[in-house]
């Protein structure tokens, strides 16, 4: 795999099938009023993973000034709504409004299509194999962007 062609490298392709998955996802999820950095948001705060901007930035692995902004155009929008939170006066809780809870099946539904599609021509068994590989890769990224922090 060592050799001079960097873009035939594991870290620029998968960053290059980010990009298209992203684009493709913008695509679809446009016609639904959703961005596709509002998803793992809008599933933490469905499933109950997360209900403060400290949680959902930790939960969506962004940083609060960004998660901040985003949450700001999302309530904008008509997604989410905040209420302070009973048990802390300095922090809120995110909610999602009835409007998004009742778009976000569909929403769901565009990203699982988008993933199949593009899968196309995949093997079931190589569908699995390759969401495995790249489980194992982001753990793998996980713990060395983990130990560059504990080391600086």
């Amino acid at each position: 795999m060592e050799g001079d062609n960097v873009l035939s490298t594991p870290g620029h392709l998968v960053s290059l099938a980010a990009r298209g998955f992203a684009r493709l996802s913008e695509a679809r999820l446009k016609p639904l009023r959703f961005g596709v950095g509002h998803l793992p948001v809008l599933v933490a705060l469905r499933d109950g993973k997360a209900s403060t901007q400290r949680d959902l930035a930790r939960f969506a692995r962004i940083e609060q000034p960004p998660m901040a902004q985003m949450l700001g155009r999302m309530e904008r929008d008509g997604l989410i709504r905040r209420t302070p939170d009973p048990n802390d006066g300095r922090s809120q809780r995110v909610m999602l409004t009835d409007a998004a809870l009742a778009r976000l099946p569909e929403a769901v539904a565009v990203l699982f299509r988008g993933n199949r599609d593009a899968l196309n021509g995949f093997t079931q068994g190589e569908a699995e194999q390759f969401v495995a590989l790249l489980t194992r890769l982001l753990a793998n990224l996980d713990r060395l962007t983990d130990d560059r922090s504990a080391s600086a």
